[in-house]
């Protein structure tokens, strides 16, 4: 026997057997490849997708993602575009969320393929999530546009699209102390007491891409680039 479940699938709600999931999904894939439309958004998260990465530094991109498909209920399952990609609403506006798979050097090459794929304006319909070792744990950090900063994933999606004009949120993982290889330690896991502070971090990440995505970009930047008294373990 096998549980049976529903899912709604492109407006209809589809019953599967949990056992035979390839209807949904071909049905899903088929959706992707017809979902051009007008008035859509990306928002894309930065991270490293081996299982190696989940929880360090410098996936906190894939880990804001994460909490907006939990949030509005979005399944980031679809690979396409060099991504893991799902669709949904969020405050009236379609989106898609995506979590590049070309490790975060090569982010770039995944998010210019979605943004040709789907025909949108790069400077006003893309939104980028990614760390940053220049903010305090979980402090967040809003801008319209601006250089990469020395991140590689944001140099090399700057290189891709041509501009630094699209909206991002920063957030941030700590600055490097002095002992420390920088690629030791973005890519190493976040203290019992910095995990406290990154989960507001994400929360106020979640809330503030949903302001982003309803035209308010600079309430946010006014509500969470301001500067938080941050207490280092």
């Amino acid at each position: 026997m096998y549980e049976r479940k529903q899912e709604n699938i492109h407006g209809f709600c589809v019953t599967k057997e949990s056992g035979y999931g390839k209807i949904a999904f071909a049905l899903k894939q088929k959706m992707f490849m017809t979902w051009r439309m007008k008035d859509m958004f990306i928002i894309a998260g930065l991270g490293n997708p081996d299982r190696q990465y989940e929880g360090t530094r410098h996936n906190v991109g894939f880990d804001v993602i994460d909490r907006i498909a939990e949030k509005y209920n979005i399944s980031v399952d679809v690979k396409k575009h060099r991504a893991l990609l799902g669709k949904g609403v969020i405050e009236g506006q379609k989106v898609i969320l995506a979590k590049p798979q070309t490790y975060m050097n090569l982010s770039g090459e995944s998010i210019r393929s979605l943004v040709d794929y789907y025909k949108i304006d790069g400077e006003h319909e893309l939104l980028v999530i990614y760390d940053d070792i220049n903010l305090g744990v979980g402090q967040l950090r809003i801008r319209e546009k601006g250089s990469a900063g020395g991140h590689n994933g944001i140099k090399n999606i700057i290189a891709h699209l041509g501009t630094q004009v699209f909206p991002r949120i920063r957030v941030g993982v700590g600055e490097k102390p002095s002992r420390y290889d920088l690629a030791d330690y973005v890519l190493g896991h976040f203290s019992k007491a910095e995990k406290e502070l990154m989960e507001e971090g994400y929360d106020h990440a979640v809330d503030a891409a949903g302001m982003i995505l309803s035209g308010r970009i600079g309430d946010a930047m006014s509500e969470y680039n301001r500067k938080k008294k941050e207490t280092r373990p």
